[in-house]
């Protein structure tokens, strides 16, 4: 490996193959960081936080960061009809999150009910390109392969 000290992000950087993280742009980390490192970690260990039952009618849709204005909220999808117990198991839930990070991340937690299977996006998938309002997007380019190639795309997602 080999050293280059004229590069954009950094004084010094190793010359090969380098970690993601490397790569990204100082202003990126940092948001980053800010927002998508909670979210993430919340993710990967939502069946360890809310437990094996709850796991199976509910999982984290977005998280909001606090601000100056308001608090920072965990937004929550639960099917239709396990509302209560979500209710119930909300503040024990808002305590092993803040015991996992070792912080307090979430203030609170906003729910969001949905049908057992999510129906409208596999309506969406079953939609012809041709009525979409994405053919006349791929019409008007110009480029003759990317053309083809957006209509064979659109091609494979139709037949699934």
């Amino acid at each position: 490996m080999e050293f280059k000290y004229n590069t954009k992000q950094r004084t010094r950087s190793i010359q090969g193959l380098r970690s993601f993280k490397d790569t990204l742009p100082t202003n990126i980390k940092k948001v980053i960081k800010r927002k998508g490192l909670i979210y993430s970690k919340i993710l990967d260990n939502w069946r360890y936080i809310v437990g094996n039952e709850l796991f199976k009618i509910c999982y984290p849709k977005s998280f909001k960061n606090s601000n100056r204005l308001g608090s920072s909220c965990l937004n929550i999808m639960v099917k239709r009809g396990h509302e209560v117990d979500m209710e119930y198991s909300k503040k024990n839930i808002i305590n092993k999150i803040n015991t996992f990070f070792g912080y307090n991340v979430v203030e609170k937690l906003k729910l969001v009910t949905f049908e057992g299977e999510q129906e409208k996006f596999k309506e969406n998938l079953k939609k012809d390109l041709k009525k979409n309002h994405y053919y006349k997007k791929i019409s008007d380019i110009k480029n003759d392969k990317i053309k083809k190639s957006l209509i064979e795309l659109s091609k494979v997602f139709k037949k699934k």
